[in-house]
This record gives C-alpha cells, sequence and structure tokens, in this order.
C-alpha cells in the first residue's frame, strides 16, 4: 500500500530517477476530485493547472472514469491498421464539433505528436519545407516541433539539430510583418489563437483573418494550434470560433480524453489525401481506452456546456482579479478560463506562496505571468477563494 509509506520516500525516489528535465516541487499529490487535489500529507489545494490544461472536465470525472474502467476490461490496444468501434465513435463525436472542412483525422498521443504529423502533411500537401510562426509561440519540445517554439533556451540547446533556418518567426499581431515573411515557398503558417506558454495572449481578429488570406493566396496552409485552446477552454469549443476562421489543420491534445493522452491532427481531404499511405504513424495512437475516455469527455463537455461555463466563469475570474488593488499587478488577460496576471516583478515567488501558504495550484507563463487554467467545472466559490489567497501573497 503506497499511502502508508511517508512523504519523503516518495519525493526522494522520483527526484533519485527521475530524468531531471522537470522542476520538481516538494509534495506529492496522491487524489484529485474535481477541482481539488490532495497530497500525501492531507493537504488539499485548488488545482488552477489541471496538468497544464488537462483535467478540464475535473479530475476524475466520474463519466470519464466509468468509460475507462469499463473499456480496460474490454479491449486496451489495437493497431490503427484494425478499425475499432470506439475509435471509430470517437472520430465521429469529435469531428462533429468541428467546422464540416475539417473530418480526417491523425490520432496520436500528445499535442507535440500532433505538430509533428502537422508538419508533415503540411509539406506533403504543398511541396514546400518553409514554414512561419510565431515570435513567443510554443508548439512543443520534440526536435520537428521545437522549431516552430520561440523561446530561446528550449532552441539554443539544440540549434544544430533542429531544422530552424526553415522557418521565420514574426511578431504575434504584427500584420505587416507576416505579410512580408509570406512568399510563394511557405509550406504553412503556425500561429496559438492564444499564446499560452507566451504569457496568455489572445490574438488579434484582424491578423487571424490576415493569416487565413495570406495562406490562401500563397498556397499555404494555416494551421492553428488548439492543443490548449481545445474544448472549451476560451469560452468557446474551439479557440477559431473567436475570429470566425476556419484553418486547414488543427492540432489537438491536452482535454480531449479528460485525463488520458491523446492527441490529434484534424485536416481537410484536400491535405490528407496528399500524405502517401505509410507517410507517418504510431504504436499507441487511437488506441480504445484513450478512445473511450475521448467519447465521454467531449459528451460530458457537450452535454454541461462547459464552453459556455467557461466564457461566464473566465468573464467572473477576470473581473475579480482586477478588483484587486495592488501595485504589482500590470495587466490581467486571457479568453474564457485561460488566464494569466502579468506582474511588474517576477511571478515565480508568488506561484510558489500560493502553493505553500494558500493551499493553490497556478502556473508560470513567462517570468513575469502567473497563469490560471482551473478546470472548466470550477465553482464560483472556488474561484473567490483563489483570487481572495492571490490578493493576499500580491499583499
Amino acid at each position: 500500500m503506497t499511502a502508508t509509506r511517508p512523504t519523503q520516500h516518495w519525493l526522494e525516489t522520483e527526484q533519485r530517477y527521475d530524468s531531471g528535465v522537470f522542476n520538481k516541487h516538494d509534495r506529492v499529490i496522491v487524489r484529485g476530485e474535481n477541482a481539488l487535489v490532495w497530497d500525501s500529507e492531507g493537504r488539499e489545494y485548488i488545482d488552477c493547472t489541471t496538468g497544464s490544461g488537462v483535467a478540464s472536465v475535473g479530475h476524475c470525472n466520474p463519466e470519464v472514469v466509468r468509460a475507462i474502467q469499463q473499456q480496460a476490461a474490454t479491449l486496451l490496444t489495437v493497431s490503427q491498421l484494425l478499425p475499432n468501434d470506439r475509435r471509430a465513435e470517437f472520430l465521429e463525436v469529435l469531428t462533429g464539433l468541428l467546422p464540416a472542412a475539417l473530418h480526417r483525422v491523425f490520432l496520436c498521443n500528445s499535442g507535440t505528436e500532433a505538430m509533428e504529423a502537422a508538419k508533415k502533411f503540411a509539406v506533403t500537401a504543398t511541396g514546400r519545407s518553409r514554414f512561419i510562426s510565431m515570435k513567443r509561440g510554443f508548439s512543443g519540445r520534440s526536435l520537428g516541433a521545437l522549431a516552430f517554439t520561440w523561446e530561446p533556451k528550449y532552441r539554443e540547446p539544440f540549434q544544430n539539430v533542429i531544422d530552424g533556418k526553415n522557418v521565420e518567426f514574426v511578431t504575434y499581431g504584427d500584420v505587416a510583418a507576416l505579410e512580408a515573411a509570406m512568399d510563394d515557398s511557405i509550406a504553412a503558417i503556425i500561429m496559438e489563437p492564444v499564446q499560452g506558454e507566451g504569457g496568455v495572449r489572445p490574438a488579434d481578429a484582424a491578423f487571424v483573418r490576415a493569416a487565413r488570406e495570406l495562406s490562401q493566396r500563397h498556397g499555404a496552409l494555416l494551421i492553428l494550434d488548439e492543443i490548449q485552446t481545445g474544448f472549451g477552454r476560451t469560452g468557446k469549443m474551439f479557440g477559431m470560433e473567436h475570429f470566425g476562421v476556419v484553418p486547414d489543420g488543427i492540432t489537438l491534445a491536452k482535454a480531449m480524453a479528460g485525463g488520458v493522452p491523446v492527441g490529434a491532427f484534424v485536416t481537410t481531404p484536400e491535405v490528407a489525401d496528399k500524405m502517401p499511405a505509410g507517410g507517418h504513424g504510431g504504436t499507441f495512437g487511437g488506441n480504445p481506452l484513450a478512445m473511450a475516455a475521448g467519447v465521454a469527455a467531449m459528451r460530458f463537455m457537450q452535454r454541461e456546456k462547459l464552453a459556455e461555463q467557461a466564457a461566464e466563469k473566465g468573464e467572473y475570474f477576470m473581473r475579480r482579479l482586477r478588483e484587486i488593488a495592488s501595485p504589482k499587478i500590470r495587466e490581467v488577460r486571457g479568453l474564457g478560463l485561460m488566464i494569466g496576471v502579468e506582474l511588474k516583478e517576477k511571478s515565480a515567488p508568488y506561484i510558489k506562496a500560493l502553493e505553500e501558504h494558500e493551499g493553490v495550484l497556478a502556473l508560470q507563463a513567462t517570468p513575469l505571468v502567473v497563469r490560471f487554467l482551473p478546470p472548466l467545472t470550477i465553482s464560483h466559490a472556488q474561484i473567490d477563494r483563489v483570487v481572495e489567497a492571490f490578493a493576499r501573497v500580491l499583499r
């Protein structure tokens, strides 16, 4: 029974065997329910990290848990070479949430894998190898996806092996810079509807529409990274809905299966049909366990109108944050329940104080920004507790 061992044992064990690439906290999280998690000492936290935006339907959502339990006793894995009932159901539910043009799906296990797929599909669809990505954008850390990620601390150690020479970065929101970078050698423009790691910065509608027009004019693709913004997080089912734009492809992951790893690149038949059979693949993508969890999570999102809840709760959350009378706050911004508070000083000490003294878990997004990504099922009373806790640590 793991629960009988002391916290220090688990901390020391994980630190001893872990690769070392993560900055570990000094507490062990052992249980979760909706917007709350508990550590091995029994202390409760309001979780405004949700595994970086994964647990949008709440931790251990009963419908997702039930679907996993039933599927685990039925069939855990089967190759995508062999059709599967749960996979077919998942694809039907997913594409039913999207614009009609987006109905060809490559299934994988994570957002980074989805971006790797997007890159390959863009190359085969256009016959080109150059891309435009965004300054402050984040697309993943694998060598292929890293080429689209702006942050130097992620890129520089691998600069000699990533194909960064084929990617031009433009300022997010600068239409003139995008026009200057665009020509007939570009395979795709890649951008997030809201930059998450880049400081929770929503896109400007005119910029997104310009990207759509320019990509079409030059025969390139527009690929929207909806890995964090998808599935209700921004107050719409997908971030693109805020801008009235339908791209040629979207990358999806995080919240899609309620906590079970899953990713997808969704595109049009015109793009999908250019990829040769066997041109891409993966062992675990589309496995029945993830598919069953995804069906349950997406149906819960629809029935409970979580996108609408995120819009209303996000507006409430940001209004309450803006009421905090602190000279340390520069700006509160976001869409739905994807919220960033930019401070005038480093955010890390305040995030640590929230965790240690107030029982609130939050994320950093750039050195100055505190990021809140709670479950979309969080209550207004819990939002009030988070805001009050944040006000105290700022004091």
